[in-house]
């Protein structure tokens, strides 16, 4: 399941830069509505790759694991 949210962010994260691409490739970044349909488009995409990188970190493809540190043992304090 989680594989399947992974591919979907993917996915819906890079939909929206071909949006971003055809904006620009027919010249709408001139307009208003063309600027802010790239902001849109930009925010979309940042939020679903932000997604797709933190599924990828959680399942361990990214970055190292590291085992959790044993806690430090603390002196016993001494009877007097």
């Amino acid at each position: 399941m989680r594989s399947m949210i992974l591919v979907l962010s993917l996915v819906l994260g890079i939909l929206p830069l071909l949006g971003v691409a055809w904006t620009l490739a027919n010249g709408m970044i001139t307009t208003v509505d063309g600027m802010f349909m790239i902001l849109i488009l930009l925010t979309l995409a940042a939020v679903f790759l932000l997604n797709a990188y933190w599924e990828m970190r959680d399942s361990g493809m990214l970055g190292k694991k590291t085992a959790p540190a044993a806690p430090a043992k603390s002196a016993a304090p001494k009877a007097s």
